[in-house]
């Protein structure tokens, strides 16, 4: 240490004068050791100065560890900072506070020291260039008059210079050869050691700034206290709004219960409904909102998954043709596409089938029970092609559901025909049926088996009918939110009325099950029966048939007419025919007795066998000889007259379990598909081979022909193929 070291070098220097020179040698070898021991004098042991408040620990206290975590946080930063939210039209807190405080900022800017700029700035200031003080720190001088002396002092200072990094054992910029480029220390550019540091970018000069407005108000706490009130009425109004347009319940004690119970709501507001029904509008439009934000959305991205992992059914459907039907004439097949089913409804069977008039991909099924003793609810569903695996719309009934139709020019509006009697018209938009009857107003006492849309009538009021078991075809008409009904015809057995258990005479009534209006006489219509009968009738007569043929030994499960010929009919039955039926140009009440005895054993036009219970057939609707008929073994069979009159050109199984029966069939108005429904609560799409949709090819360089000279083509076609089977006099018209 150098404190103790001073008096020791005193020490040794007054030996050395003191002594005289002719001492022995051992005095000579002390006064080198002296010498010896001043240089090693660091190798002495260190006192330690203590502090008088210094703790005294012993070793395991010292060996103790204190973890203290420093963070990045500002303690003096706010964590409660609250912005309104104009997307949720509320006050919100904020998530993201900024942590960095900022104690000093100079904005400036970096040239490079070689650039044109910075020269400039560097001439401007006058600071020489560094080549220039690098030759004068390297002892370089310029030839000038009187330039020896300093030559001289610049010596001297050069060697001064010297000595003192000598002492500091550090060599200096002067000690380099003459000529080479002496490094810059304050030259970071220079400096293999550091690395390039990359420039910090802020948050907000990532994004365009947001458009901003200064605003400027007074908020006082009457005026917040008016806002809310304000705020609170209109929820009010619109949850007494919704209770006005409730519809009322059906039974009289239940209206008159309903009523008292408004009156009281009324009357009595109490504070605690208010605000029950506020926190419930409060829930419902927080909720709704979420879910409306991306509903279409969701919708879209379901069919772009859906189109992903069907596409092979997706390609097939619109491009597959069956590349077999060129070596085979008389045969075709049926391509299964598509299967659509809901969980819910697996245990009911598919009532009824019907395709959406606008959007050609759209179809309603209906899902009921055909079974007496398992009866329940029912339910609606509609399917698109472009979303096979899920419904997009589902309604559920308290009884099943029999049968639909779709109004043919408001594609919203749906009929439904239920197991109960009861008949109702739906919106597609709400889940509750718009109108639905009672037995107050016109219910059947049987279930409904098939309903449909007729044209407006004269005061444009919707109306359709419905045929029923209990023998009642019914006229039912929307007037100002209210259905009306309107009894057409009552099905009755012709003979003697039965006898009732106290000896009074009771009509028997026939049981219809199947209807059909004419494609242009609107007023004609044909109705099958139980029995087996089909009668001919019209709007205009309430009191007898236009025309009756015993067509079949049991019940008639469908009659359609053809969709091109004003005089040809089809009907299936659960005998396991299917049969072809030409409508006569005399009605029975025109002819005598013994005609009338032939009109009863009118014979069909075609007759097919089928080995099993037909439960539906359908026409196609781009050929008046093709038709297709579903039977309950599973197999659907599609026939063309105009190849073979006898055989199908199609006979393939469609169900996929056995014992699966087969319940309605119905062809796409637009696209070469059909659909199947069965028992199981299945939905099967299949696509039609080119032999089982011929058309009459179209001649060369010839216009396009217009719709009603097909549908001439179509008349002449099978009128064609009929008159060979027709018999001679009828022949003759």
């Amino acid at each position: 240490m150098p404190p103790k070291a001073a008096p020791k070098s005193k020490q040794a220097q007054k030996g050395k004068t003191s002594r005289p020179a002719g001492k022995s040698g051992k005095d000579g070898d002390d006064m080198t050791d002296m010498g010896d021991t001043d240089g090693d004098d660091w190798m002495n042991t260190k006192t330690l100065v203590k502090p008088d408040d210094q703790l005294d620990l012993n070793d395991q206290e010292l060996k103790e560890e204190f973890t203290r975590i420093l963070t990045a946080n500002n303690p003096h930063a706010p964590q409660n900072i609250v912005r309104y939210s104009f997307k949720e039209r509320q006050y919100k807190q904020t998530s993201h506070v900024d942590q960095l405080a900022i104690h000093f900022a100079l904005d400036g800017n970096m040239l490079h020291k070689e650039s044109d700029e910075a020269k400039r700035q560097m001439a401007k200031l006058g600071i020489p260039d560094s080549g220039e003080v690098a030759g004068s720190e390297g002892g370089e001088t310029t030839p000038a008059a009187g330039g020896a002396p300093a030559e001289g002092e610049e010596g001297k200072d050069e060697a001064k210079e010297g000595e003192q990094r000598e002492e500091a054992g550090t060599p200096g910029p002067g000690t380099a050869a003459k000529g080479e480029k002496l490094t810059n220390q304050f030259n970071y550019s220079e400096r293999a050691s550091q690395t390039y540091n990359n420039p910090y970018r802020e948050r907000g000069t990532a994004t365009e700034p947001p458009p901003r407005a200064t605003f400027a108000s007074n908020v006082t706490q009457w005026e917040i206290a008016d806002a809310y009130h304000e705020d609170f009425e209109k929820q009010l109004e619109a949850i007494r709004a919704k209770q006005v347009h409730k519809a009322p319940p059906t039974f009289p004690h239940q209206q008159h219960h309903f009523q008292e119970k408004s009156k009281e709501k009324k009357t009595i507001p109490g504070r605690k409904e208010e605000e029950k029904t506020r926190k419930k509008l409060t829930i419902t439009e927080t909720q709704g909102d979420d879910i409306s934000r991306i509903s279409k959305a969701t919708k879209i991205v379901e069919r772009m998954v859906n189109q992903n992992t069907y596409d092979d059914i997706a390609q097939d459907f619109k491009y597959y043709e069956d590349p077999s039907d060129e070596y085979r004439d008389n045969e075709g097949t049926m391509l299964p596409l598509w299967r659509f089913s809901y969980e819910k409804a697996k245990k009911l069977a598919v009532t009824s089938l019907c395709w959406n008039p606008m959007y050609k991909d759209l179809f309603a099924a209906s899902y009921g029970s055909y079974d007496f003793m398992k009866q329940g609810s029912g339910m609606i569903l509609f399917f698109s092609l472009k979303n096979p695996s899920f419904a997009e719309y589902i309604y559920e009934t308290d009884s099943g559901v029999m049968c639909l139709d779709v109004h043919p020019e408001h594609p919203y509006m749906v009929a439904i025909g239920f197991y109960d009697g009861s008949v109702g018209v739906y919106n597609v938009q709400k889940k509750e049926p718009v109108h639905r009857c009672t037995a107050k107003n016109g219910k059947h006492t049987d279930p409904v088996w098939q309903v449909r849309w007729q044209k407006d009538d004269l005061e444009n009021n919707h109306n359709f009918y419905s045929v029923s078991s209990d023998g009642r075809i019914v006229h039912w008409t929307i007037i100002k939110n209210e259905l009306l009904f309107e009894d057409v015809i009552t099905l009755t057995l012709p003979g003697a009325a039965g006898e009732g258990p106290d000896g009074t005479k009771v009509n028997t009534v026939g049981c219809g099950t199947a209807f059909d209006f004419h494609r242009k006489n609107d007023y004609l219509f044909l109705v099958g029966t139980e029995e087996g009968k089909i009668h001919q009738c019209s709007k205009a007569y309430s009191s007898q048939f236009l025309d009756t043929v015993d067509a079949h030994n049991m019940a008639v499960y469908k009659v359609r007419w053809n969709p091109f010929h004003p005089r040809i009919y089809i009907t299936c039955s659960a005998d396991w025919t299917v049969k072809i039926w030409e409508v006569s140009s005399k009605t029975t009440a025109d002819k005598s007795e013994t005609s009338s005895v032939e009109a009863q054993t009118k014979k069909p036009l075609f007759t097919f066998d089928l080995n099993n219970s037909v439960g539906d057939v359908a026409w196609a609707p781009y050929s008046s000889t093709v038709f297709a008929a579903v039977t309950a073994d599973g197999k659907m069979f599609v026939y063309d007259l105009n190849i073979n009159k006898y055989e199908p050109l199609c006979e393939q199984m469609v169900a996929q379990k056995k014992k699966t029966k087969l319940t309605h069939v119905e062809f796409n108005p637009k696209d070469p598909i059909i659909i199947v429904g069965d028992d199981r609560g299945n939905v099967t799409s299949l696509k039609i081979s080119p032999n089982l949709r011929k058309m009459p090819k179209e001649k060369k360089g010839a216009p396009p022909m217009d719709p009603k000279q097909k549908e001439d083509n179509e008349i002449a076609k099978l009128d064609k193929i009929l008159s060979m089977v027709r018999e001679p006099n009828e022949d003759k018209k």
